[in-house]
This record gives C-alpha cells, structure tokens and sequence, in this order.
C-alpha cells in the first residue's frame, strides 16, 4: 500500500497524521519535498514520533533551505525542481509519502503539489477545522476530481465540529478514518495511540 499524505493547507497536521499511519502500518516514510527546517525536519519528527523497529525513513529528493513555496525556495537555493530527479524509494514495506502544503502548491512553473501523485497512491486528505475550511476541504476534493484522483480516506484535525465533519462527508462520500483531537503535546505514546485507534480504517482503504 502506498499511501499519499495531503491537506487542505499549510499547518493543518499533515506531519502528525502521517506519524501516526506510518505507525499504524510500521511502514516506511518518505517525503520528496523538504523546504526549510532542515535541522528539525519533517522527517526527524516522524523519526521521533514512532516507536517501531521497522520504518525506514527515506531520504528527501529536494532539501531546500527556505521554509516557503517549494518553486521559491528552489530559486533561492538557485535550482528548479525537476520532477524527473524525485525518485520513489524502492521498497518492499508499505510506504508512507506526504506533500507540502497544499496539492497546489507550486514546485516549479508548470508542476504542483498534485503532479506527485503516482496511478498507485491512495491520498488521504487532512482537514483542520477553521473557519472556511469546509469551502478548503471541498475545493481540494474537487481540484482532485479533475485529475481522476480519488481520496481514499479522510482525516479530521482538531475539537470535533459535528457540523463541518457531517457536511463534509456527505458532500464528498470519502472514508472518514478518525480525527486527531487538539492534544496538549504529541510523542510516542500519544502517536501509538492513535496509530492503534485508526489502524483497521486505514488498512480497509
């Protein structure tokens, strides 16, 4: 199972999200884009939230110096970002892929986010609740829907909003695989948790 990370923005838990399913699978991880915090990437925190033997975590096809839009921090940095040099790792384990921000987020003039997405990837979409993130969440759903891309499975971020989530689902009829509450800190524990509680959904996807 190759399962592809998104969300409907920037900060809206994809990192945690993708801890805890890699978890859940003691899958490997990968994230092609890494752009600023290099020291304390995403890929260190996925290191530092799961607790299994057998996730290999693999290494980031572009590590860009600037926390910004990957196609921008490519150009401080002097480069473009090639979609021909961002390799799938090879490997017999589940594999985990998460993106950066959202699935427009520009790597380049003509490629996005989106343009990641491999024929074999189930996406799972991470949705944050804030005002305006049913019309966010609904957009993401329908720029996929263009692309014949379907969401395999959805997770919810934050203090339940019965409201946003029926909606949602409804509109979208996308597997509802839980939700991660506003929890007052993330480590192992908390990550295994979660990793036990959502294991069966993401293995039906």
């Amino acid at each position: 199972m190759k399962l592809f990370i998104t969300g409907i923005g920037t900060d809206v838990g994809k990192t945690i999200a993708s801890s805890i399913i890699t978890q859940a699978l003691e899958a490997d991880y990968w994230k092609p884009i890494q752009a600023g915090d290099l020291d304390n990437s995403d890929s260190h925190k996925i290191q530092r939230y799961i607790s299994n033997d057998t996730t290999v975590i693999h290494p980031n096809s572009y590590k860009l110096n600037t926390p910004a839009s990957p196609h921008f921090a490519a150009s401080l940095d002097g480069i473009t970002i090639d979609l021909k040099n961002i390799t799938e790792p090879k490997t017999k384990n589940h594999l985990v892929i998460e993106g950066a921000g959202g699935i427009l987020v520009p790597l380049n003039d003509t490629d996005c986010i989106i343009d990641l997405i491999q024929p074999d990837y189930e996406v799972i979409l991470v949705s944050r609740h804030y005002l305006g993130s049913i019309n966010h969440t609904l957009l993401t759903f329908e720029a996929l829907k263009t692309r014949n891309i379907n969401v395999a499975g959805i997770i919810f971020s934050g203090d339940e909003n019965t409201a946003t989530e029926s909606i949602i689902l409804k509109k979208t009829q996308a597997h509802f695989i839980g939700r991660i509450e506003n929890e007052p800190y993330f480590d192992q524990n908390v990550v295994s948790y979660y990793a036990d509680k959502f294991r069966d959904n993401i293995l039906s996807l």
